[in-house]
């Protein structure tokens, strides 16, 4: 990894650092959209039951996890057992606060950055939401096959996360974030040798944001 890339995970690992371990902390200032949010993600998920293209429900793992939020409301109502993947400590410190030690749902919470991460458990879904931003393209299109090869049989991996309506990828130099066009993401699938199964924008959300959209897919070989 060259010092440019190093610094492009540390600075967001700093920047993290000094967020509050509260809903509208890692909703960077819209925890009044996460009612909306949870209800749109539980919509998407069914649909995909509903239309056979969903899996068992036995294993889900929450990639970028925060304080835990989605694992809470939406993962662990559905599936078995729920593990996390968080960098930042106290992130993850409020999370396994809010689950408790004998939460019988509560798997693993893995504190370290997803592009580190290695799966140690096969997955009937696997949850990225406002993660892939901050990860570089060739990371990225790594990170969605290790997740892949990390897959029960018939298992989704979900990205929700921003697009831009420009034909480039915008940067963000306070969190050091990317937001990437739909036609990246979808390059960046086909790199991976992941096909989008479904794909759906969240509705209910303020217009100054970028469109949020969901893609759930599979492997494509």
């Amino acid at each position: 990894m060259s010092k440019i890339e190093s610094n492009f995970y540390k600075a967001a690992a700093k920047y993290w650092a000094t967020i509050p371990a509260t809903i509208d902390g890692v909703l960077g200032g819209f925890g009044h959209i996460s009612n909306a949010d949870i209800k749109g993600s539980k919509a998407f998920i069914e649909d995909l039951f509903a239309q056979g293209k969903g899996t068992a429900k036995t294993r889900a793992l929450d990639c970028g996890a925060g304080i835990g939020r989605v694992s809470t409301q939406l993962l662990m109502p559905i599936f078995e057992k729920v593990d996390l993947v968080e960098q930042d400590t106290k992130f993850a410190l409020s999370a396994k606060a809010e689950f408790g030690d004998d939460n019988p749902k509560l798997g693993k919470i893995y504190v370290e950055g997803v592009q580190n991460f290695k799966p140690e458990h096969q997955y009937d879904l696997v949850w990225c939401q406002w993660i892939t931003g901050h990860l570089k393209d060739y990371d990225l299109i790594d990170f969605l096959k290790i997740l892949k090869g990390a897959l029960t049989a018939n298992g989704v991996i979900v990205i929700k996360d921003n697009v831009t309506s420009e034909k480039t990828i915008e940067y963000d130099e306070e969190d050091s974030s990317v937001t990437r066009p739909l036609l990246l993401f979808e390059t960046i699938f086909k790199e991976a040798k992941l096909k989008v199964i479904s794909q759906r924008i969240q509705d209910e959300f303020p217009q100054e944001i970028h469109p949020v959209f969901m893609f759930a897919l599979a492997p494509s070989e």
